[in-house]
């Protein structure tokens, strides 16, 4: 399987000569001229972002915020701006690197090439599979039926990751809510019962068992 990027510049010149650069060398490019563009375009799972941080709309730093809660990838920022402040926010953001322009694209692929065989690695040794059907990727929070992937958001998968994480143990809903959600989160722990259906819903069009058992009475609990 060929590996994903995702190449977000409002710099047109620079998204070709990148686009043809990684194609040429055996990846699979989606590109994005715009913050928002780049939103829904990392809804697609890319294996890795190269995102621009000096765009019309929404900069790159309010991109990688929004994304960081569904992509687990690396984001690597490319920018003209070199201050430490800058660095500093950007990886408490989630950045992974940053590329200085005007850069070498010999040394973009060999960065780029040397992230994703990282991430690689550690989603070799976090892995698990429950059956012939079923693998959860804890480090890359993804989940894969057959080789395909169930989409799942974030708290989603944080209530797929804790349950399947403790199998046979029960936790009610409102346990669930205090530990994925917080106890200072404001809202209703009956979002819990919600996001379980609607992971019930995906395991079903997947064509898995519904591993999330109810306890009646009591809460929910992975099947062993």
């Amino acid at each position: 399987m060929r590996d994903k990027i995702l190449i977000v510049d409002d710099e047109t010149d620079i998204v070709s000569m990148l686009k043809d650069y990684f194609e040429w060398n055996g990846y699979d490019v989606l590109t994005a001229s715009g913050g928002l563009e780049a939103i829904k375009k990392a809804e697609m799972q890319p294996d890795l972002i190269l995102l621009d941080i000096n765009m019309p709309d929404i900069d790159g730093m309010e991109v990688c915020s929004r994304i960081r809660d569904f992509v687990s990838c690396p984001i690597l920022f490319l920018t003209a701006r070199m201050e430490e402040r800058d660095k500093i926010k950007g990886f408490g953001i989630g950045a992974d690197d940053y590329i200085v322009k005007p850069f070498s694209v010999e040394e973009l692929g060999a960065r780029v090439s040397a992230h994703i065989r990282r991430e690689r690695r550690q989603r070799e040794s976090a892995n698990v599979r429950f059956d012939d059907k079923l693998t959860i990727d804890y480090t890359r929070r993804c989940l894969y039926r057959d080789g395909g992937q169930i989409p799942l958001v974030k708290k989603e998968f944080d209530i797929v990751e804790l349950l399947s994480q403790h199998p046979g143990q029960i936790f009610d809903k409102e346990r669930i809510y205090e530990l994925l959600w917080g106890y200072d989160h404001e809202g209703e722990a009956s979002v819990v019962a919600e996001h379980i259906r609607r992971i019930r819903i995906k395991f079903k069009d997947a064509g898995i068992k519904p591993y999330i058992e109810t306890v009646w009475g009591v809460g929910y609990r992975w099947t062993k």
